[in-house]
């Protein structure tokens, strides 16, 4: 058994921008009980404390004369011991966890994560007399780069694993930034956290973790290839044999239709006929025309050029001839929101879009959905092609990443040895996508092959059990490395 420090900048259901926040509200508890020692550490953002119960004070510091109180309190639903960071100067504001509610980052980001890295390595040395001191400290992602970095400077130290969920997103910063934030010179130079004149966060945690990984196999490789590796691509190359890849799981209990609270009728690889009794509720809620027979396309994400929304708005107009409806739940580029709610105007009883997050309606349009789309142009794992398998609806995606991992395309050589549980874009183009659409359209009228697909959509392993087996191993690396 190991003691493990999970660092996060957002863990669900505490806070939630993305995919990091679904792994870190799962992943410790699944190392629990894989029988480690875990705590879970995370910023003190006013929606946290607002949801965290019985949390009491366990420690008091300050950095850079700003006051830090460290609470302790328990992951909702869990047993996981989670250390929330408390410095109101720069966590307690409205908006999100990196941008204010006009979605402009932060100008104070690097001030703010740089407070939470400092915390970290403290409770790591174990200055903070917390009464357990990790063995392996567990980063996620540029927000926590900066604690491999800080740790390298010890001797005795706990070993470090640096997980990259999107390598997109790096944390950089001015130099002017590192020299007022009063950091270590020694870690300024090419092979440290220096990059093309910038302090990057992301690098620091690549450079100076013992083990890496990507949230997928696919992902662990493509990120080696200056097509996905912004800049970073040489230094993984480096540091290959550190690096590995681990598919992420998912929240069995929270993504499970047949227990699903938030869907209008639960069902099982069983019970698939009473699948559409959802579809019909949701069309008959969004004003769609009601027909159970008819091909639904869901999407639930971020709208941004990643996940595909240029090839989807070029392929609309056809799409929108086609036998099907299409059902979006998003928020992001500003365009693409516009766009979209005007396609939907022109196409009422076909399209639906509704621009935000919401939980109940993103577990609605997984349950209800023949055929989810995800025509990624990256995607390091991706959550929501493991809930569509998990909820019988078939994924439609590009081969990209941890999509490539997962999904199966249904050709007749897949679809005759029974491994088929979704369809590939050959390439990233609208033309691609409406051939594919057609394809999976034809399918949909075999209803006995397509009801095979589902059964092995369903039967897909994605839980964590495996991937956190996975991730002690990873541990024992990087505590053999050191």
């Amino acid at each position: 058994m190991s003691n493990i420090l999970y660092l996060s900048s957002e863990v669900f259901p505490l806070i939630k921008t993305g995919g990091l926040a679904d792994v870190a509200g799962s992943l410790p508890a699944a190392l629990k009980k894989a029988g480690e020692s875990v705590r879970l550490m995370l910023p003190a953002y006013p929606d946290v404390k607002k949801h965290s119960t019985k949390t009491k004070v366990v420690a008091t510091h300050s950095y850079y004369n700003l006051a830090v109180t460290i609470l302790e309190s328990r992951l909702p639903g869990t047993t996981v011991k989670i250390w929330l960071i408390d410095c109101p100067a720069v966590f307690d504001r409205p908006g999100g966890p990196y941008a204010d509610q006009d979605g402009i980052a932060w100008d104070d980001n690097a001030l703010r994560f740089t407070i939470f890295c400092h915390a970290a390595v403290d409770i790591a040395l174990n200055r903070l007399n917390l009464g357990w001191q990790p063995d392996v400290v567990h980063c996620n992602d540029w927000q926590t780069g900066l604690v491999p970095a800080l740790l390298s400077l010890h001797q005795q130290r706990p070993a470090c694993v640096f997980t990259i969920h999107n390598l997109a997103y790096q944390g950089n910063f001015s130099a002017q930034t590192f020299t007022d934030l009063h950091l270590p010179d020694q870690l300024w130079h090419l092979e440290g956290v220096e990059f093309y004149g910038q302090f990057s966060f992301m690098k620091a945690g690549l450079a100076y973790a013992d083990k890496i990984n990507a949230v997928s196999p696919n992902y662990a490789r493509e990120i080696l290839q200056p097509e996905f590796g912004y800049g970073l691509d040489g230094l993984l190359r480096k540091r290959h044999n550190d690096l590995t890849g681990i598919l992420n799981g998912i929240d069995e209990k929270h993504w499970n239709p047949g227990t699903d609270e938030l869907i209008v009728q639960k069902y099982n690889s069983r019970s698939l006929d009473k699948k559409a009794n959802n579809k019909t509720a949701l069309q008959k809620s969004l004003n769609l025309t009601v027909d159970k027979d008819i091909a639904m396309i869901g999407f639930v994400g971020r709208l941004v050029e990643q996940k595909g929304l240029d090839i989807i708005l070029q392929a609309l107009d056809q799409l929108m001839q086609l036998p099907l409806q299409l059902v979006i739940q998003g928020t992001g580029d500003t365009h693409y929101e516009i766009q979209l709610a005007e396609w939907a105007s022109k196409h009422p009883d076909k399209l639906s879009v509704t621009i935000g997050y919401n939980e109940k309606h993103a577990h609605q349009i997984e349950a209800s959905c023949d055929i989810y789309l995800m025509p990624s142009t990256f995607e390091p794992c991706g959550l929501n092609q493991l809930y569509s398998l998990r909820y019988g609806s078939l994924p439609l995606v590009t081969n990209v990443g941890g999509l490539a991992d997962t999904v199966i395309d249904a050709n007749v050589t897949n679809i005759s040895n029974k491994t088929a549980n979704g369809f590939i874009l050959e390439e990233p183009t609208a033309t691609a996508l409406l051939t594919t659409i057609k394809k999976s359209l034809e399918l949909y009228q075999d209803k006995i092959t397509w009801k095979n697909c589902q059964k092995t959509a369903m039967s897909f392993d994605s839980s964590w059990t495996a991937s956190a087996r996975c991730y002690i191993d990873l541990y024992l690396q990087a505590l053999a490395s050191q």
